[in-house]
């Protein structure tokens, strides 16, 4: 991945750069450590994507009252990297509600050490399919669920 990559704010399905602050409901916050880094000593950004995973699952359980797998990942936009130390924060904003599926657009933002405000290091739409105990797809009930973004 290349930095202009990384920051190009015209990638596909990209928010602004400038955003300030994380939008959707907190799903996961972790530590980034030495352990994650990749041969460049940044963190490797698989782990990211696992973390976002995990914190959209989370999100999607929720509202599909049931288990759900992750089924698509798409328009990743990696857009700064994540240091060893960076305190990784997940944010999960509901695109739409199938039948089965339920897209998320999720955000993953950092508070490096000795900063005072957070910054978008990634960003992506994931989709799940809820599932039932045979690992079935199963309806999602549609009743008491947010409004899509």
């Amino acid at each position: 991945m290349t930095d202009t990559a990384m920051t190009d704010p015209t990638a596909a399905h990209a928010r602004p750069i400038a955003d300030t602050a994380p939008l959707g409901e907190l799903c996961i916050r972790t530590l980034a450590m030495p352990a994650d880094t990749n041969q460049n000593g940044d963190i490797f950004g698989g782990w990211l994507l696992s973390q976002m995973d995990i914190g959209g699952g989370v999100f999607a359980s929720k509202l599909a009252k049931s288990r759900t797998v992750t089924v698509a990942i798409e328009a990743m936009n990696f857009r700064k990297p994540v240091y060893v130390g960076d305190l990784v924060s997940v944010h999960a904003t509901l695109i739409r509600v199938g039948r089965t599926s339920i897209a998320v657009h999720l955000e993953a933002w950092v508070m490096r050490r000795k900063e005072k405000q957070f910054i978008l290091v990634t960003d992506g739409k994931f989709t799940y399919v809820a599932i039932d105990d045979n690992g079935r797809p199963r309806e999602i009930p549609q009743t008491g669920l947010p409004n899509p973004a």
